[in-house]
């Protein structure tokens, strides 16, 4: 009898503390038995069990990211050092990663991952010489001098800017910043806004001057949507010539990607001085990653697939023999989310792969899905090597494709419990990467432990 309590107590506690996991935001999405377990707990019923079963650890969690969220406060633009550790991979790779305050808002959890408060809770990051400059989703911005990172402050300044105003003046509503980027004396960003016409996505552009950016229209779409959503990418990219990289999202208009008189579901070339446009590729559904290598003449990105299905996709530049064509809405590995069936019905897509129909497969595929955001390639010691960021698996997946980049030989994961990779830029300078992550929110210094 004694034994049998003794196996009783110790069951219920792993019960215990593997249910807390499941119901806890902490626990690693991509892991195969969570997973299944959720599928057999519903999301409510898992939150009334957390709410009630597990209050005292969940009062004792809510307690730990208060006061977490008040220390940042305090710190107003000091930029704190406040986590340091080393991480490995699942395949031992080392890496040194430190954790800075940003002073912007934190994701909100409760509003879910459609939440349209969230959307200006997105912040972005871009390296400028030896300055990093930020960007949040409400378009605040601040600097820091990349030296900094070896202390225990960023020692962070602002820098204001005309984004409210200017929304002001025409009456736009903000609903958030979708990127930052730098090229040739500029920065631009892209901002999504809504007016009477409805929901667009455009690029501003300003001059480089840490005292004040004042930021123009430099592309405008002039192409609408009725209802907010999450599907509006904004990725923007430096390209060959004179021109940059725009990515735009499908925007929950199913037959715009395989339009090409519509913008919504492309990337785009657009030239810095004409402004000018050119369809660089098509059928995409959200591309939220965006990367170009002049070097092996091919455009890399990333992009959140439905019901599953989450893409890395490879563009081959030099390659005409094939339409630039990824597929949305008509092939896509994932699935159709609850509500969205009738339309896939009715038109019979995703019957076939993107080789049946004659679409570019995607080099890799993520089911279930990671939430992927930014990717990186670089050559590593002689190595090629992709650096995908997630949402919602809190990692950085590091790819190793073949020679050909056709497909994927080796692959690696840095899990950073309790994160979402938001934003992901490399420094060759200092050999290390800049990250954005959006719990707290803060900016991480991810290095390689050689």
């Amino acid at each position: 009898m004694k034994k049998f309590f003794i196996i009783l107590f110790i069951g219920s506690l792993i019960s215990f503390i593997g249910i807390w996991q499941i119901v806890n935001k902490g626990y690693d999405r991509q892991n195969k038995v969570i997973l299944a377990i959720k599928k057999i707990i519903p999301s409510h019923l898992a939150r009334k069990v957390k709410e009630t079963i597990f209050f005292i650890p969940n009062l004792m969690e809510k307690n730990r990211v208060l006061s977490l969220q008040v220390k940042k406060f305090e710190q107003g633009l000091n930029g704190e050092l406040f986590k340091e550790q080393t991480l490995k991979t699942d395949k031992d790779t080392k890496f040194a990663v430190k954790e800075f305050f940003l002073p912007f808002p934190r994701l909100d959890l409760r509003l879910g991952w459609a939440g349209a408060e969230n959307s200006k809770r997105a912040h972005y990051l871009e390296i400028i010489d030896d300055k990093i400059l930020v960007i949040s989703g409400l378009g605040q911005t601040i600097y820091f001098d990349k030296k900094n990172i070896n202390s225990k402050k960023l020692n962070q300044k602002a820098v204001t800017n005309n984004i409210k105003e200017y929304l002001d003046s025409n009456k736009f509503e903000l609903i958030g910043i979708r990127d930052l980027f730098y090229d040739d004396g500029y920065v631009y960003i892209s901002l999504q806004h809504k007016d009477r016409n409805g929901f667009t996505i455009n690029i501003y552009r300003s001059e480089y001057n840490l005292k004040h950016l004042e930021f123009k229209p430099f592309f405008v779409i002039n192409e609408y949507w009725d209802k907010y959503n999450v599907f509006s990418g904004g990725r923007l990219e430096k390209f060959e010539g004179n021109r940059i990289l725009f990515s735009i999202g499908f925007s929950k208009n199913y037959y715009a990607p395989q339009d090409k008189k519509s913008f919504l579901g492309k990337i785009i070339s657009i030239d810095k001085i004409t402004k000018n446009h050119e369809l660089i590729s098509y059928g995409h559904r959200n591309p939220q990653g965006l990367f170009f290598s002049d070097n092996k003449k091919i455009i890399i990105n990333t992009e959140h697939g439905p019901f599953g299905g989450d893409e890395l996709n490879i563009n081959f530049l030099e390659n005409n023999s094939q339409e630039k064509n990824f597929g949305w809405p008509i092939s896509s590995t994932g699935k159709p989310y609850p509500g969205e069936e009738k339309i896939f019905e009715k038109e019979n897509w995703l019957s076939k792969t993107h080789e049946e129909n004659g679409f570019i497969e995607p080099i890799r595929s993520f089911s279930p899905a990671i939430g992927i955001s930014e990717v990186i390639y670089l050559e590593r010691k002689n190595t090629d090597l992709f650096y995908v960021a997630s949402l919602r698996a809190g990692s950085i997946y590091i790819l190793k494709p073949d020679k050909d980049f056709k497909k994927i030989d080796s692959e690696e994961r840095l899990f950073f419990k309790e994160q979402r990779i938001r934003d992901l830029k490399y420094d060759k300078d200092l050999d290390l990467f800049f990250a954005i992550f959006s719990y707290t929110p803060s900016i991480s210094i991810i290095k390689y432990l050689d």
